[in-house]
C-alpha cells in the first residue's frame, strides 16, 4: 500500500512539475480581436500539450507600462510580453532598424526588406535572451494633431509624444525641431486631453484601439515610422519546456503572427477610413516637404549608429535591400 501511495505521489508530482504557465502582459484592450486570437492560440497550445503548457494573458495594460512589465519578468512574476521594438532595443539594438523615421516609402518596400531580414532579427533577439515568434506589421505611424500640419515648418516647437526608452524617436524628433515628451503609452490619451502633448505618431489602427482619435482633429499623410509588434518570452523560461512542447508553441504562435502580419495591413487601411468617417481631416504632405523632412533626418539617423542604437553593418544591409527594391520597381 505504501509503495502504491508513493508511486501515485511521484507521478502526481512529475505531472505538476512538468506543467508550465507562461504569463504574458500586453496593453492591448480586452475584447479586441487581437486578444481573442491570442486566447484562441493559447487554448490550442493547452490542448495539444495536454495541459503541460498554459498561456495566461494580462490585457489592457493591467501590469503597467513596458518598464514595469520588464521588471516583473526579471523577478519571475511574468514570463513575457507583447512589445514594440523600442522596448527591447536596449538589449538588442538592431530592433531599432525598421523604425527609423522615413526609412521606408511604402508597405511593399518594408515587406521586401523584411523577407530578407526578419529571421536575422529574430535570431539576434534570441541570442539576447528572448524567444519571439515573428513580427506583425502595424502599418505606418502617421502624425495626428489638433492643428493641421502640412510642412516641416509646422512641426517646429510642437510637443510630440515619444515612447519610454525610445532613444531613436527622441533624437529624431528633436532633429526636426520638435519637443519630445516621454510618456507611458497608458498616459497618452490624458496627455492629449490636457495639452501636455500636441502631436502623436501612431498607426491608424493603434489610434483607434487606444481611442486617441477622440482627442485629435487631423491626420497628416506622412508615413513617418514603420511600426511592428511582437511577443517575446524570456528564453530561460521557454527553455524549461520540453523540446516537444517548445515545437508546439513555436508552430502555433508563428502561425498566429503570420496571420496578424497579413490582416493588420488590411485592418490598418480600414482603420484609417474609420478615422476619416469619425470626423478627422486628412492633410496632405507634399513631396517637396517630404524630401526636406527626410534630409533633415539624414544626419541624425547616421549619428544613431555611432551611438550604438543599431549596428552600422545591419543598417547598410537594410539600405542595400531598399535600393535593390527601388531599382527593381523603377526598372533600373
Amino acid at each position: 500500500m505504501k509503495k502504491l501511495l508513493l508511486t501515485i505521489f511521484v507521478l502526481a508530482f512529475s505531472v505538476t512539475a512538468e506543467a508550465a504557465t507562461l504569463k504574458i502582459a500586453t496593453v492591448t484592450p480586452e475584447g479586441s480581436q487581437w486578444m481573442k486570437d491570442m486566447r484562441a492560440s493559447a487554448k490550442e497550445i493547452k490542448e495539444r500539450t495536454e495541459g503541460r503548457v498554459q498561456i495566461k494573458y494580462y490585457g489592457g495594460g493591467v501590469m503597467g507600462n513596458d518598464q514595469k512589465v520588464l521588471g516583473r519578468i526579471r523577478i519571475g512574476g511574468l514570463q513575457g510580453g507583447a512589445f514594440t521594438p523600442s522596448t527591447l532595443a536596449s538589449q538588442y539594438p538592431d530592433l531599432n532598424l525598421y523604425g527609423l523615421p522615413l526609412v521606408f516609402d511604402s508597405e511593399e518596400e518594408a515587406a521586401y526588406v523584411r523577407q530578407r531580414m526578419d529571421e536575422r532579427l529574430s535570431a539576434g533577439l534570441e541570442e539576447a535572451g528572448w524567444v519571439n515568434f515573428g513580427f506583425a506589421a502595424g502599418g505606418f505611424a502617421v502624425l495626428m494633431s489638433n492643428t493641421p500640419i502640412d510642412s516641416l515648418d509646422d512641426l517646429k516647437g510642437k510637443k510630440i509624444w515619444v515612447p519610454e526608452g525610445d532613444l531613436v524617436s527622441r533624437q529624431s524628433m528633436a532633429s526636426l525641431k520638435l519637443s519630445p515628451v516621454t510618456l507611458p503609452l497608458t498616459d497618452v490619451l490624458t496627455g492629449l486631453q490636457t495639452g501636455l502633448i500636441d502631436i502623436v505618431a501612431m498607426s491608424p489602427i493603434g489610434a483607434l484601439v487606444l481611442q486617441w482619435h477622440t482627442k485629435v482633429k487631423y491626420i497628416t499623410e506622412l508615413p513617418l515610422v514603420y511600426t511592428l509588434g511582437f511577443m517575446a518570452i524570456q528564453k530561460k523560461a521557454f527553455d524549461k519546456l520540453s523540446d516537444e512542447d517548445q515545437a508546439i508553441v513555436r508552430e502555433v504562435m508563428e502561425r498566429t503572427y503570420r496571420n496578424f502580419d497579413k490582416v493588420n495591413l488590411v485592418d490598418n487601411a480600414d482603420a484609417r477610413d474609420a478615422l476619416i468617417n469619425a470626423g478627422l481631416e486628412s492633410v496632405p504632405f507634399e513631396i517637396e516637404e517630404y524630401r526636406k523632412t527626410r534630409k533633415a533626418l539624414a544626419d541624425s539617423t547616421a549619428k544613431l549608429g555611432d551611438q550604438g542604437l543599431f549596428t552600422p553593418e545591419m543598417y547598410d544591409e537594410m539600405l542595400r535591400y531598399i535600393e535593390e527594391y527601388r531599382s527593381e520597381r523603377d526598372g533600373d
